[in-house]
C-alpha cells in the first residue's frame, strides 16, 4: 500500500480549556483533490494549521499525530515546501510594500519578501515568470502587493505558493471577498491547478467553490468530521442541510454545485 502524502491519527486541539477539533483518523492521498467543507467555526484553518506545524495537536503517548508521508518529524520549513498554502493570514502577511515579482520568488525560501541573502538562479526566475503568466499576473510584476484587488493577490500567492512545486496546493477560503466575475474567473483558473500530479485540498463553506475536478468531500461541523466520502455520495440536500442548520436544497449541474 502507498503511503499517505498526509495522516492525521487521534488528533486533538485545546483551546482555552475547549476541544476545537477532533479527528480520529483521516488520510489525504497523492494526487487526491479533496473539498474540506464546513460553517465558519467548525475547525476547518485550524485543520490546516495542523497540516502546516502552526497548530500543535495535544501530545498522546501512543504516537505522532501528524504524518506527512509516514513522517512525524519534518524541518518545518521543508513541510511547507511539501504543502503550498494560500489563506487570508498569508495574504495578511503580504500587505506591504513588497512587489509582487518579489512575491512569487519568495516561495523558494518560505519568506515574505526577497532578501539580500537569498540566492536566486535563472532557472528559479524563469519558472516564477511561466507560473504568473499562467495565473494571469505577468503585467503586475512590479506592482506592489498592498496594491492589487483581493482576487489579483490570491493569484499571486498561489504562484508563490507553486514555485517549488508542492505536492498538494491547499486553499483556505480561496474566493472570499472576491466579486461574481473574480469568483468565476478563480474558479476556471482552480480547475486547471487540479492535475494528477499534485494534490488539491480545498478548504470553504461555499458549496458554489467545489470544482468537478474534487471527487472527496470532508465535512466539519463543530469541530468533528460528520462525513466523509466521494462526492456523489456525500453531497446531498440532507448533508447539506444537518451540516449548515437550514433547509437546504442542492442543485448540481455539469459537476457544479449550488445550494439553496
Amino acid at each position: 500500500m502507498d503511503t499517505p502524502l498526509l495522516e492525521l491519527r487521534h488528533a486533538t486541539v485545546v483551546r482555552d480549556g475547549r476541544t476545537i477539533l477532533e479527528v480520529d483518523h483521516l488520510v489525504l492521498n497523492e494526487g487526491e483533490h479533496v473539498a474540506i467543507l464546513g460553517p465558519n467555526g467548525s475547525g476547518k484553518s485550524t485543520l490546516v494549521g495542523m497540516l502546516t506545524r502552526d497548530v500543535r495537536p495535544i501530545f498522546r503517548p501512543e504516537g505522532p499525530c501528524v504524518l506527512l508521508r509516514g513522517r512525524a518529524l519534518w524541518d518545518l520549513a521543508e513541510a511547507r515546501r511539501l504543502l503550498g498554502v494560500v489563506s487570508d493570514a498569508l495574504q495578511e502577511d503580504y500587505d506591504r510594500r513588497v512587489t509582487v515579482r518579489d512575491a512569487v520568488l519568495s516561495g523558494y525560501f518560505g519568506s515574505i519578501g526577497l532578501y539580500r541573502e537569498h540566492e536566486l538562479t535563472p532557472a528559479m526566475r524563469t519558472h516564477a515568470e511561466e507560473l504568473m503568466l499562467m495565473l494571469g499576473i505577468s503585467a503586475y510584476g512590479q506592482r506592489m502587493m498592498d496594491t492589487l484587488s483581493t482576487g489579483e493577490a490570491r493569484r499571486t500567492l498561489i504562484a508563490r505558493a507553486l514555485v517549488h512545486e508542492p505536492a498538494a496546493l491547499v486553499l483556505d477560503e480561496p474566493c472570499d471577498g472576491l466579486d461574481p466575475h473574480a469568483t468565476w474567473s478563480f474558479l476556471k483558473t482552480l480547475r486547471g491547478l487540479a492535475t494528477p500530479e499534485r494534490s488539491l485540498v480545498l478548504v470553504t463553506h461555499h458549496v458554489n467553490d467545489i470544482v468537478p475536478e474534487i471527487g472527496r468531500v470532508i465535512m466539519l461541523k463543530d469541530g468533528r468530521i460528520v462525513a466523509d466520502g466521494p462526492k456523489e455520495e456525500v453531497m446531498t440536500s440532507e448533508q447539506l442541510s444537518a451540516l449548515f442548520d437550514f433547509p437546504a436544497t442542492l442543485e448540481e449541474r455539469d459537476g457544479a454545485y449550488r445550494l439553496w
